[in-house]
């Protein structure tokens, strides 16, 4: 005779229910491992632009034209070795580039003159003092080196300088442009330089070595 459940609760276990037997779960096939992505190489304008200091890919020699001129006017005095020479380029072309990487405007060439013009006007360029320094030219010493009266226009597609108040604009890089840029009814930081002049300026191509 079997005993009722609530005696079985009080004095014995009562059997565990019976359930179903589980039922394996299938088995998923593996997934092809997905390749992995490699980012492309940069390009050469693209490593140097990530260089420190170094020049965009479109404005790579007008900087050196600028260097080599700035560089050529402290060689004739014959007070600076050619190994000073080289470590004052390198500063001003990592100073210069670090100066216009987000005022270079190839589309607009003149836009931004102003900011990129060097000046000595009886007072040192900042530019020039900095890179200067590198090789321990102290500020009286450039001022005997260079000339007291300097403008040197660093503008996409050309370089031109000036020395003196009266002088001549001479034209040291001179590009053509891939588009055509109309500089017409613009003044330019250059312009503004010669308004007032009884003679015009006399241009010419002259190379710098560097």
């Amino acid at each position: 005779m079997t005993p009722p459940r609530a005696a079985l609760s009080k004095g014995g276990a009562e059997p565990p229910a019976q359930t179903e037997p589980s039922r394996a779960e299938p088995i998923a096939a593996p997934q092809p491992a997905r390749p992995l992505r490699r980012r492309p190489e940069p390009s050469m304008s693209q490593r140097q632009s990530q260089r420190r200091g170094g020049p965009r890919a479109d404005m790579v020699p007008e900087i050196a034209a600028a260097v080599g001129f700035v560089s050529s006017l402290l060689r004739t005095r014959g007070c600076v070795s050619e190994q000073q020479l080289q470590v004052f380029s390198g500063a001003l072309r990592e100073a210069l580039a670090e100066h216009y990487k987000h005022h270079w405007f190839p589309e607009k060439p003149f836009k931004g003159s102003g900011y990129r013009c060097i000046r000595i006007n009886h007072k040192m360029d900042p530019i020039i003092s900095k890179a200067a320094s590198q090789i321990g030219l102290s500020l009286p010493q450039l001022y005997q080196l260079l000339p007291s009266e300097l403008t040197l226009w660093v503008d996409p597609y050309e370089v031109s300088y000036r020395i003196g108040e009266d002088g001549s604009i001479c034209v040291l890089y001179e590009a053509t442009a891939t588009k055509p840029v109309s500089s017409y009814g613009m003044l330019t930081c250059k312009n503004q330089m010669m308004l007032g002049r009884t003679s015009p300026s006399k241009n010419y191509i002259m190379t710098v070595s560097s």
